[in-house]
């Protein structure tokens, strides 16, 4: 379970903050940082743990399962930006000489809400994941039927 946490985690850590590098990059600033992080929260929802495509290919499974983590990301994300930036403030660090808000910092508060969201989606599909593998192992363990006769 902590490698599961561990691994969605680092997932998430990469996928906010290439996705946060973008939107610094690109200076995306003021307005952008709910998109930003919105999109983080989106992206790292349709990649972490089972990734879209993976549901798509499988007969078992919907799609809407990652279409479903993909919007609730874009609200965990919003909603990261706002309790860092404007509930509780946040506070101004220093990187390279130039003093900014965290939250201006995208592929910092990118990275850590992908982290954050990323060990949790995880996490949830590692419960999943065993409850499948407990389904097949009961399936090929079955006794034959016996023949009438």
């Amino acid at each position: 379970m902590v490698r599961k946490l561990l691994i969605g985690m680092l997932k998430g850590l990469v996928i906010g903050g290439a996705l946060g590098y973008g939107a610094y990059a690109l200076d995306l600033t003021g307005g952008f940082h709910w998109l930003t992080y919105g999109l983080v929260g989106m992206f790292v929802g349709l990649m972490v743990g089972r990734p879209l495509w993976s549901l798509i290919m499988d007969k078992n499974s919907t799609f809407l399962v990652g279409a479903i983590k993909g919007l609730f990301g874009f609200g965990v994300g919003v909603g990261l930006y706002a309790l860092f930036a404007k509930a509780w403030g946040g506070f101004q660090i220093t990187i390279n000489g130039e003093t900014n808000w965290l939250h201006d910092w995208q592929p910092i508060l990118g990275g850590t809400i992908g982290a954050l969201y990323g060990g949790f989606v995880e996490l949830d599909d590692a419960v999943d994941d065993k409850a499948r593998a407990a389904a097949k192992v009961a399936k090929v363990t079955k006794p034959p039927r016996e023949l009438p006769g």
